[in-house]
C-alpha cells in the first residue's frame, strides 16, 4: 500500500517511516515546511518530497486520478493544533489516516472528526503504542485477575527532560500544544481508563509551563499523578544517566516501563493493517480527561491525594528563605 506522511521532519516522523518500511508498504509522498528530511534517504529514495502544503496536496490528487498509485494512508505528525486539518485533508483524499497523539484537543473537535469520516467513509486511527506495552498488559491482566473490591493505590510518573528549545517551538505554546497533560500526558490518560475503569473523580493540584500534577479517581483506583518535561524531576538515581522516566506502583509494585517504549510504532501498524486499530471513539475518555485538567482550577491535595514529587516540589519551595 501506498503511504503519504505530513510532517516528514518532525521528532516522531523516523519511527512512522521505519513502521511503514517494517510493514512491507511504501512511503510515496512527504511534506514539511523545514528540508531537513534526509532520513526519507533510507526509507525511499523514489519518495516525493515538498516544503509547501498546496503542492503536496496536488501531487496527492494527481496520485488519487492514476489507480494503482493512489494513496492508501495519510499519516499526520504535524504540530498539534494542525492535526485536524491535516486529518480532513486525508480523509477527503479518500485516505484513512493514522494520527499521532493528542488528535485533537477537545471532544467537540473530535465529534466533527467523526462527521468527516462518516462523510466520506474512511477512517482515523490514533497512536496509542502504550497499550501495546508489556508492562501495561501485565497490570491490566493483574486487575483482572485479583477483582480485589477494595481501590487499588496507584502513583503515575512521567518524566521526560526537555531543553530550552521546547518553550521556544510550537510545543511550548499551549494554543499549539494545548499543554504538557495533552502533549506527554494523553497516552497515560488512556491506559489509566483502560485498567481501571471508569472515571469519579478529577483533581488538578499544581500546573505550570513544565509540569502538571492531581489526582484522578476511577473504579479500581486511586491516582496520584505527575507529568513533567523538567530534568530537576529526574530521580537521582536515573539522573544523568537517562533523560526519560516512566513508572507506574500499584499497592507497592512498580511496573516500570522507561524501556521498551520507542518499538511499539511498528506493532501499532501491524495492529492498524489488521484491522485492530484505536479509532475515534477509543479516545474520547482521554480527551475528556484533558481537557478537564486543563479548565480545572488548582486545588490543596487532601491528605493521601498528592504524588510524593509534589510533595517534595512543594516543600522544596516552601523552605526557600
Amino acid at each position: 500500500m501506498n503511504f503519504a506522511l505530513i510532517g516528514a521532519a518532525g521528532y516522531i516522523a523516523p519511527r512512522h517511516m521505519q513502521a511503514i518500511q517494517a510493514t512491507g508498504h511504501s512511503l510515496v509522498a512527504a511534506y514539511d515546511i523545514n528540508d531537513s528530511v534526509g532520513i526519507l534517504d533510507s526509507i525511499s529514495t523514489d519518495c516525493a518530497f515538498f516544503t509547501q502544503f498546496e503542492y503536496f496536496l496536488e501531487h496527492a490528487w494527481r496520485l488519487k486520478r492514476t489507480g494503482d498509485q493512489a494513496l492508501d494512508y495519510m499519516v499526520v505528525c504535524s504540530p498539534n493544533h494542525l492535526h485536524s486539518a491535516h486529518i480532513v485533508a486525508g480523509l477527503q483524499l479518500g485516505c484513512d489516516v493514522i494520527c499521532e497523539k493528542p488528535l485533537v484537543p477537545t471532544p467537540d473537535k473530535l465529534d466533527e472528526l467523526r462527521c468527516m469520516e462518516q462523510e466520506t467513509g474512511r477512517r482515523i486511527h490514533s497512536i496509542l503504542q502504550l497499550r501495546h506495552h508489556p508492562a501495561i498488559h501485565e497490570l491490566r491482566d493483574k486487575v483482572v485477575a485479583e477483582r480485589q473490591d477494595s481501590k487499588y493505590e496507584v502513583e503515575l510518573t512521567y518524566i521526560t527532560s526537555r531543553g530550552p528549545w521546547y518553550q521556544a517551538s510550537w510545543k511550548g505554546d499551549p494554543r499549539k500544544s494545548f499543554g504538557v497533560e495533552a502533549d506527554i500526558g494523553v497516552h497515560f490518560f488512556d491506559v489509566l481508563h483502560l485498567i481501571f475503569g471508569e472515571l469519579q473523580r478529577n483533581v488538578v493540584h499544581y500546573r505550570d509551563d513544565h509540569k502538571v500534577a492531581g489526582f484522578l479517581e476511577y473504579e479500581k483506583a486511586r491516582v496520584r499523578w505527575f507529568l513533567s518535561i523538567d530534568a530537576q524531576d529526574l530521580p537521582e538515581a536515573v539522573r544523568g544517566r537517562q533523560s526519560t522516566y516512566r513508572s507506574l506502583i500499584c499497592d507497592g509494585e512498580e511496573f516500570e516501563f522507561s524501556a521498551g517504549f520507542t518499538d511499539l510504532h511498528v506493532v501499532s501498524y501491524r495492529e492498524i493493517l489488521a484491522g485492530r486499530g484505536f479509532g475515534t471513539q477509543v479516545i474520547r475518555h482521554s480527551l475528556e480527561i484533558v481537557q478537564a485538567v486543563r479548565q480545572a482550577p488548582r486545588e490543596a491535595p487532601r491528605d493521601g491525594e498528592a504524588h510524593p514529587r509534589l510533595l517534595a516540589l512543594l516543600q522544596a519551595r516552601s523552605a526557600r528563605p
